[in-house]
């Protein structure tokens, strides 16, 4: 009697599944300095960035970029040096 063996491989965390870069209201960065960081880590035009940040301001939080996870990881080192309150999360 031959034994039968199946190999499965699972990767816990997608590669290739969206991931959204989120930065949080935070009571340090001014305003005009959040909208700066925008442009200058996503080049993002003066429109785009004060209605994120506008979004961050009365929301409490923004999703700023999504995109694959490692680049999703990168700009959220990128936001973080900057100082701003930042994390990464899966869409639903």
């Amino acid at each position: 009697m031959a034994t039968k063996t199946e190999t499965r491989t699972h990767e816990a965390e997608a590669l290739d599944v969206p991931w959204n870069v989120v930065v949080h209201d935070d009571p340090v960065n001014l305003m005009g300095y959040v909208t700066w960081v925008f442009q200058k880590v996503f080049g993002y035009d003066d429109a785009r960035a004060s209605k994120l940040m506008m979004e961050v301001h009365v929301a409490g939080r923004s999703i700023v970029w999504t995109g694959t996870r490692e680049k999703a990881e990168f700009y959220v080192a990128e936001l973080q040096a900057h100082q701003l309150t930042t994390s990464l999360e899966k869409p639903q």
